[in-house]
């Protein structure tokens, strides 16, 4: 009698583990998940890959060359959110110079919005020259019923970008602003 208790209880015992094995790595499924968009918008930071732009601070060196860059802005809004970004307009510039814009976002509602912006750089290869100083990208921004908010956005092209031979012909570069709901 005793090995038929134990035969019936093995089965159970080796269930159970397999459950909590299952269990464990489902939950690490979920949290990779829930990790992988910060992991990769550091990586991004980090290389400058897809396009992504840099970080910098106001008291980055920033050297000035001869050779102009043009920096067209856009801005693409969710459907279904009520509300209208008129980006930059373009700016043509020194290599290196600090340049400020603005963005606008108009709250087309009669309801508070709030909505946040990712953001991209194109060519791709140039994201990494590209330096943000000051930006209003993944902050949420909250415009009461048709509040109008203007965003400012601080930059300037690293002067290495004049070295990439893959930017020798390329006369302007494309920031991207996608806006949200958050």
């Amino acid at each position: 009698m005793a090995n038929v208790n134990l035969t019936t209880q093995a089965p159970d015992a080796r269930n159970k583990k397999l459950a909590i094995i299952l269990l464990c790595v489902v939950a690490g499924m979920v949290g990779l998940a829930y990790a992988a968009v910060p992991i990769y918008q550091i990586f991004c930071q980090v290389t400058g890959y897809g396009g992504t732009t840099q970080r910098a601070d106001q008291s980055a060196a920033v050297g000035i060359i001869d050779r102009e860059m043009g920096v067209r802005f856009t801005a693409s809004v969710d459907a279904g959110l009520a509300l209208e970004v008129k980006p930059a307009k373009m700016s043509v510039d020194k290599i290196g110079s600090k340049v400020t814009v603005v963005y606008t976002a108009t709250n087309l509602s009669d309801q508070p919005l709030s909505t946040t912006a990712g953001f991209n750089v194109a060519p791709a290869v140039a994201g990494s020259y590209f330096n943000k100083i000051e930006c209003f990208c993944f902050t949420e921004q909250t415009l009461a019923p048709g509040e109008v908010k203007e965003m400012p956005v601080v930059y300037y092209l690293d002067p290495e970008l004049d070295l990439d031979k893959e930017l020798d012909t390329v006369r302007e570069v494309t920031l991207f602003y996608a806006f949200y709901a958050s």
